[in-house]
C-alpha cells in the first residue's frame, strides 16, 4: 500500500532510500549515490511564492537521456483535435462508452471528448472518457499540455509515478502535474472514468470569501505520495502529448526512477466524500460555486479558466424554494459527468460514466419530471443521498471533437428533454 504526506500544496520531502535526499543544498556537486539532480518546475521562476510550484527530483539517470521522439498514433480517439467547422449552440448529451473490446491500456483507452483553446496558448481545458483493460507493463505517459485531474468511475487504479505510488478507487479523485511520467495498473482488470485536462493556471483550492476559514475542500484531506521507484533495465515506451499530438520514444529503462524528492510540485489525491458542503438553510437555490473543489484561475478576476465541482450528498432544507438546479443561461461553459448514483435535475437519460455539455447561453435546468416533482414536493429537511455528479466549468466554450459529435452514445433526443412544459397561467 502506498504511504502519504496530508495537506495541500505543502512542501515535502522524502526518499525511498535512506540518506538518498542531499542536505543543504539541491543540486550538490555530487549527489548521494551518483544519483542526478533535476528540478521540475510547473510554474514559472519568477511566479510569486505562494504559486510557485516545483520539485527537485534525484533520479538514476536524468530524464534527458533519450532518443529523439517520433509520432504515436496507438491512441486513436486521444487528442485528435476538435472541429473547426461552426458549432451548432445545440444542449449535448453522451451515453457511457462501451468498454474495448480489445486488450487496451489507459493510454490507448484515452477518449477525447471535447476541448477549447490549443495548449501552446497555457489555457484551456479538454475532457476526456478513460477506458482501459490491461495494464501499462512497459509503457509510461506524461503530457506537457497540462495536469491531468482523473475521476474514476468504474474499477481502481493503481497510480505509478516518478514521485510515488497513488491508489486510486471510485469516489476518489487524483492529480498528476503537468510533465511528470507515470503508468496505470487496473487492480480490478478493467476501469473507466474521466480525465479533466487543465492547461491553463494549476488547479487550487478557491478562496472562501464570506464562507470564513473553513469548508470546502480542507487541505489536510489531499494526499501526496512518498517517494518510490522502479530500478528496472529493460526495454520501456515513453509517450508523451506536446501540443495536442502524441509522441513516443524508446528507453532502456523504467524512466520512474526517482529514489528521493523535495518540493510542492507533486500527484495528490482526494476523497471526495470528505468535501464539507455548504448550503442554505433560509431560502432560495445558490450558485453552483459553493460545491467548487477546486479551480485554475483565469487573467480576468472571478472568471475560471476551469473550475471542478462536486454534487455529493447533502441536507435540503430551504423554505419555499425551488430545490433542484433552476432554470438558467451563464456565461460560462459546463461540462457534467456522473460517478455514481442519479442527479438531482434529471429524472433519465444521464447515467454514471456519461456526459453532458451547455455551452454559454444555452438555456438548460431541470426536465419535466424532476420540475413536476420538484414543484409539488412537500418542503421538509431532505437528504439527497447515494450520489455523486461533478462538472468542469470553463470560461472558455467546449468544441466537441469529431468522434463525440459522431458517436453513436451521443443522444439525438436530449431536447427532448425540455419538451412538454405547461404555459404559465395568468389572471384574466
Amino acid at each position: 500500500m502506498a504511504d502519504y504526506f496530508p495537506g495541500f500544496g505543502g512542501h515535502f520531502e522524502t526518499e525511498a532510500v535512506p540518506g538518498a535526499l542531499p542536505k543543504g543544498r539541491n543540486s550538490p556537486q555530487r549527489p548521494p549515490f551518483g544519483l542526478y539532480a533535476e528540478q521540475l518546475s510547473g510554474t514559472a521562476f519568477t511566479a510569486p511564492r505562494d504559486h510557485n510550484r516545483r520539485s527537485w527530483l534525484y533520479r538514476l539517470r536524468p530524464s534527458a537521456e533519450h532518443p529523439p521522439y517520433r509520432r504515436y498514433d496507438g491512441a486513436k480517439l486521444f487528442a485528435p483535435g476538435t472541429l473547426d467547422k461552426p458549432l451548432p449552440p445545440n444542449r449535448l448529451r453522451w451515453n457511457p462508452l462501451d468498454l474495448p473490446s480489445e486488450p487496451t491500456d489507459f493510454v490507448d483507452g484515452l477518449v477525447t471528448m471535447m476541448a477549447n483553446r490549443s495548449p501552446e496558448s497555457l489555457e484551456g481545458v479538454a475532457v476526456h472518457v478513460y477506458r482501459a483493460t490491461r495494464d501499462m507493463e512497459r509503457r509510461a505517459f506524461f503530457n506537457a499540455d497540462g495536469e491531468l485531474l482523473i475521476i474514476p468511475e468504474q474499477g481502481r487504479l493503481e497510480l505509478l509515478t516518478e514521485l510515488g505510488r497513488v491508489d486510486l478507487s471510485p469516489g476518489e479523485v487524483a492529480l498528476v502535474p503537468r510533465g511528470v511520467r507515470f503508468r496505470v495498473m487496473l487492480p480490478d482488470g478493467q476501469a473507466r472514468g474521466y480525465v479533466a485536462e487543465n492547461q491553463g493556471a494549476l488547479f487550487r483550492l478557491p478562496d472562501l470569501g464570506p464562507i470564513g476559514s473553513n469548508g470546502l475542500a480542507n487541505p489536510r484531506d489531499f494526499l501526496t505520495p512518498r517517494a518510490w521507484f522502479e530500478d528496472r533495465d529493460e526495454p520501456f515506451e515513453l509517450v508523451q502529448k506536446s501540443l495536442g499530438s502524441l509522441w513516443v520514444t524508446e528507453l532502456g529503462h523504467s524512466p520512474l526512477d526517482v529514489v528521493a524528492w523535495h518540493g510542492n510540485l507533486a500527484p495528490w489525491k482526494y476523497d471526495l466524500s470528505l468535501f464539507n458542503t455548504i448550503g442554505t438553510i433560509s431560502y432560495d437555490h445558490p450558485d453552483p460555486s459553493i460545491f467548487t473543489v477546486l479551480t485554475s484561475p483565469s487573467d480576468v478576476q472571478g472568471r475560471a479558466n476551469a473550475d471542478f465541482v462536486i454534487f455529493p450528498p447533502r441536507w435540503m432544507v430551504a423554505e419555499d424554494t425551488f430545490r433542484p438546479p433552476w432554470f438558467h443561461r451563464n456565461v460560462m461553459s459546463e461540462c457534467m459527468g456522473l460517478i455514481h448514483g442519479a442527479y438531482d435535475a434529471k429524472a433519465e437519460g444521464f447515467a454514471p460514466g456519461g456526459l453532458s455539455l451547455h455551452n454559454l447561453m444555452a438555456g438548460h435546468g431541470p426536465d419535466v419530471a424532476s420540475w413536476q416533482a420538484a414543484s409539488e414536493a412537500e418542503l421538509k429537511p431532505h437528504k439527497i443521498e447515494g450520489t455523486m455528479a461533478f462538472m468542469v466549468e470553463t470560461c472558455w466554450p467546449y468544441r466537441p471533437t469529431r468522434f463525440a459529435l459522431e458517436s453513436d452514445a451521443l443522444q439525438k433526443d436530449y431536447d427532448a428533454a425540455w419538451g412538454g412544459f405547461p404555459k404559465a397561467r395568468l389572471p384574466e
